[in-house]
């Protein structure tokens, strides 16, 4: 025996500590007693995003801070969960194992699996398993609220998790082309007099849709790509208009077409 675990690792003593000092701020402090549930939610949704800034500047200082301030929620959740008798951080930390221990049978059983593709597709079975236990669905773990970029390469990977999944990455790029042109259909027939705007909203979801989809098959992660390209655009406008600053113009007195010299301009620095 190496003596009692929960004296000599660092880990749980530090994590023992925050729960402590969770259990202070609960008993003293008039803000920390006022929160509920529902006031933390939307604070732990701007926690996640900040964590997730972090983890796009590859900040890593930053990460440790901000990862501390979600594991603050999670224990925060865990208090008021065992004020009410609904649950603790002793029954939350036991769910996660017992869950994770279920759904990795290739490690806790007798299970064989050849790569990281087929331990996913048996994640989502044993999943569905459980849900069918419990008369849910395979996309009815989604989260409604999920911003609807991220709740679409959700439904994909959920789906795809129990074998409604394209083939290969062609016939994918083949639907993306299919839905522009059924898109190009209904901008023309607007063009034209058609009273159709809600079906051009449909199609350009289809669009949208199509792209996450092949964006799966490329192995990017969609809103990552996004994310990347919006901070490239405002680095560029950014320098577009200290530019103009420095020779003394402004938007207004520049066409579209002065506009994008500036930007190609930009453009071309970057590539030296």
């Amino acid at each position: 025996m190496k003596g009692d675990r929960t004296i000599e690792d660092p880990r749980l003593r530090a994590f023992k500590r925050l729960l402590d000092i969770m259990d202070d701020l609960r008993e003293k402090c008039p803000w920390d007693q006022k929160q509920t549930l529902e006031s933390l939610r939307h604070l732990t949704i701007e926690e996640v995003y900040e964590l997730s800034d972090a983890i796009i500047e590859d900040d890593k200082a930053e990460i440790k801070k901000e990862l501390g301030d979600v594991m603050l929620h999670l224990v925060f959740y865990a208090k008021i969960g065992s004020e009410t008798g609904d649950f603790d951080i002793e029954s939350v930390l036991n769910s996660i194992c017992e869950k994770l221990i279920v759904r990795h049978p290739h490690i806790y059983g007798d299970v064989e699996v050849a790569d990281a593709e087929e331990v996913s597709r048996n994640w989502e079975l044993i999943k569905l398993k459980e849900k069918e236990n419990k008369n849910k669905t395979v996309l009815g773990g989604v989260p409604k609220s999920l911003p609807a970029l991220l709740k679409a390469l959700r439904i994909q990977d959920k789906s795809a998790g129990v074998g409604f999944e394209w083939d290969n990455k062609e016939d994918v790029y083949k639907k993306v082309e299919e839905e522009l042109q059924e898109l190009q259909e209904e901008v023309i027939a607007h063009d034209n007099g058609a009273d159709n705007l809600d079906k051009i909203e449909d199609e350009f979801g289809d669009v949208m849709f199509s792209m996450i989809n092949y964006a799966r098959f490329l192995n990017v992660n969609p809103s990552d790509a996004l994310e990347r390209t919006n901070k490239k655009f405002i680095n560029r406008f950014n320098q577009m208009e200290e530019k103009m600053s420095q020779e003394n113009v402004d938007f207004e007195s520049l066409s579209l077409e002065e506009m994008d010299k500036y930007w190609e301009e930009i453009k071309k620095n970057e590539k030296k």
